[in-house]
């Protein structure tokens, strides 16, 4: 028996399937397509679904009606107790990946961080308890802020060469502002966690993962797949 789980995101649409726990494929698009849920169910056993969407439109949602898949809202059954002040309004792609984290991290204090197009940072207790956490803006939404809300930055792509300390152009100095600034403050959260909580776990994702070198490497552990993976863990718990 195979799950399929869609994640659709605020810049791109990820579809896996999962036999039981194990991700069997993940295909990645900017848009939803009926022909790309109708190869796989035609490749794959598929007998139930999943979706949580950010940006759901009327169209994806009723695409995935057709198909009966299960809408991720705040009203699911989660492995996990959620004290959030204002769970209506917590972000699904925020609770997947903390539920997909505590699938491997049992028992301990977690920091879930997904640096996408937000980052986000989510902490469950030891407790099996989702407190909550912050929500910050994302690498290129920084760069595109510089040039939106001032006259005459440009907006820069972001390109290793150009990072240095200290800029001595325009560009450069912006590059090091986005790149160091996102940096210390990732380091300073994570930091400011571990000041509280001895025995924390962290759990990053998102498609900036890669963007910085994280210490110490017996606490940070890297998944590109959290939110399916979590999707798919709340899938099976419901289906139990």
């Amino acid at each position: 028996m195979m799950n399929l789980v869609i994640d659709i995101g605020n810049t791109l649409v990820k579809l896996a399937v999962f036999e039981g726990d194990k991700l069997l494929e993940t295909i990645v698009e900017k848009q939803l397509e009926e022909s790309l849920i109708v190869s796989l169910y035609e490749n794959h056993n598929i007998k139930k679904g999943i979706y949580a969407s950010v940006r759901a439109s009327n169209e994806d949602e009723t695409l995935l009606k057709k198909y009966n898949f299960y809408p991720l809202s705040h009203l699911t059954p989660l492995p996990l107790a959620i004290k959030y002040k204002t769970p209506e309004t917590l972000g699904i792609d925020r609770i997947a990946a903390v539920v997909g984290a505590k699938v491997k991290f049992k028992n301990t204090d977690l920091l879930v961080m997904d640096l996408g197009t937000c980052i986000t940072y989510d902490f469950v207790n030891s407790k099996n308890e989702y407190l909550g956490g912050a929500i910050a803006p994302g690498f290129q939404m920084r760069f595109k802020a510089l040039n939106h809300f001032t006259g005459k930055l440009p907006l820069v792509n972001f390109n290793v060469a150009n990072l240095k300390l200290i800029g001595n152009t325009t560009e450069t100095s912006i590059v090091s502002g986005v790149y160091n600034g996102m940096k210390n403050e990732v380091i300073g959260a994570i930091n400011s966690y571990l000041s509280q909580y001895e025995t924390l776990k962290i759990v990053v994702t998102g498609g900036d993962i890669n963007l910085f070198d994280l210490e110490p490497k017996n606490r940070i552990f890297a998944d590109e797949f959290l939110v399916l993976k979590g999707l798919n863990e709340i899938l099976n718990y419901n289906a139990e």
